[in-house]
């Protein structure tokens, strides 16, 4: 059997088995039974890149990482990745911003990863490259002489060719995508909007491999294997805190990074608007937002923490009696295991970002629920998942009253309406489990060239 080579831009602790909510090396698992390299990033950051790479084994998995100097982790990381793809990538044009020194730095330091990469393959290997930061290094490994099946999967969306055409260099960026034997997208309009990209952008020669390799492979994860984490985990002491801080009160819970792209202030707006527009909710709900601190280096995302730091300010000053406090905001993260029993015992999942690869938050939440009496998910139309957890209540999340009205909905719904929904929800997570997604995609990458170029 090939040995699976792994390759992202971070690298999960080798130790550390415990993971964040949504994760990469959670969605994994399942490749992770055999026999398999991980290469990435280690997080540091030294006075240079280095050139070979550290090595770390739990089982089967072999974890292979490299250090970033501080001039590639701003151009690479901080500058073309997260100032320039991941706003562009997200819709949120106003926000880009491209610099061509960065681009210069994110390609260059692709160049390092294949470098540092390459002494460690084997023939055989069967290599799979994730997500936005690594866009170049399929095409920069086939420089470097490798000619091994690679498959590449973007986590985020795929913008439309009128918004994807802003980056000055799109079609470089459009032709690296093309060196892969398989493109995976998160769903059908983000692999069409990459086809549609290929055909206006990309020469004779790359596109019709490009549009052929192209497809559509929503990530999930293993519905029932979190179902018995927040099960144990609902009777753990401070799933028993939270609870008891209640005193009765429903629960309305998010558990998102602190990004732009969640829809916060929206969602924060919305509550507002619950709480003055249905007055009987007050003392009588309790909303939990875990929102953990990512990318501070960024000004839009220091911004932003002021800009939900006054929301909660004013959503409690206003609301708020001596023994209730409307909005629980924390900015640190909480354990998966921890939030699965918090997803078990609240009564509304708010799941609304303004646009989603996919978000796995939303099946955590339905996985976790009690089958007896299920809570209700609020999910966003712009997520991903919006396209198979269409039994959720789907909202506009740029519409704060639209999320309250379902708010609302949710809080009321009778329990015969929530089991229909969880069972329908459940229904779709199980048959798009994380497993199943691994086993498609390395399929599909396996398959022969004229089954592989007819996939759709």
């Amino acid at each position: 059997m090939a040995r699976l080579v792994i390759v992202s831009n971070r690298v999960p602790a080798s130790a550390k088995r415990e993971q964040q909510a949504g994760g990469l090396a959670v969605v994994l698992e399942e490749a992770l039974k055999g026999e398999v390299l991980w290469f990435g990033w280690s997080g540091k950051r030294t006075h240079a890149t280095s050139a070979k790479p550290t090595f770390a084994t739990r089982g089967t998995t072999t974890f292979a990482t490299i250090d970033l100097s501080e001039e590639d982790y701003q151009a690479y990381y901080a500058g073309f990745s997260n100032r320039s793809l991941w706003p562009l990538f997200h819709y949120r044009t106003g926000l880009v911003a491209y610099s061509r020194e960065d681009y210069k730095g994110y390609r260059s330091t692709n160049q390092k990863f294949a470098q540092a990469l390459v002494p460690l393959l084997r023939p055989g290997d069967l290599l799979w490259i994730h997500d936005y930061h690594l866009m170049p290094l399929g095409r920069a490994l086939r420089e470097q002489g490798v000619d091994l099946k690679m498959g590449f999967f973007l986590h985020i969306p795929f913008p439309p060719l009128s918004v994807f055409d802003i980056l000055p260099p799109a079609g470089e960026l459009a032709a690296d995508l093309a060196a892969y034997d398989l493109a995976g997208f998160q769903t059908a309009e983000d692999r069409d909007n990459f086809v549609g990209c290929a055909r206006k952008i990309l020469p004779e020669a790359q596109r019709a491999p490009a549009i052929a390799s192209a497809v559509a492979l929503p990530v999930g994860i293993d519905g029932k294997a979190f179902a018995r984490m927040a099960k144990t985990s609902r009777m753990n002491a401070e799933s028993r805190r939270l609870k008891d801080s209640l005193v009765g009160r429903k629960l309305i819970i998010g558990a998102d990074r602190l990004d732009y792209s969640k829809g916060l202030p929206q969602r924060f707006e919305a509550y507002s608007e619950l709480l003055e527009t249905h007055a009987e909710y007050r003392e009588k709900v309790s909303y939990l937002q875990v929102a953990p601190r990512s990318r501070e280096e960024v000004s839009e995302y220091r911004e932003l923490k002021r800009t939900l730091d006054r929301l909660t300010g004013r959503i409690n000053g206003k609301y708020a009696e001596f023994d209730w406090v409307p909005l629980r905001y924390m900015t640190h993260g909480l354990s998966r295991r921890l939030l699965a029993g918090f997803f078990r015992m609240a009564a509304i999942g708010l799941v609304t970002p303004l646009r989603d690869g996919m978000n796995l938050v939303a099946m955590e939440y339905v996985a976790a629920q009690d089958e007896e009496d299920p809570g209700v998910l609020i999910l966003s139309r712009f997520a991903g998942a919006a396209a198979s957890l269409d039994a959720a209540l789907i909202v506009n999340p740029y519409d704060p009253g639209g999320i309250a009205e379902a708010l609302h909905e949710g809080l009321t719904m009778s329990r015969q309406e929530r089991q229909e929904r969880w069972r329908s929800l459940m229904h779709r997570i199980d048959e798009d489990s994380a497993a199943a997604w691994c086993r498609r995609f390395l399929a599909r990458l396996t398959a022969p060239p004229k089954t592989l170029r007819a996939a759709s």
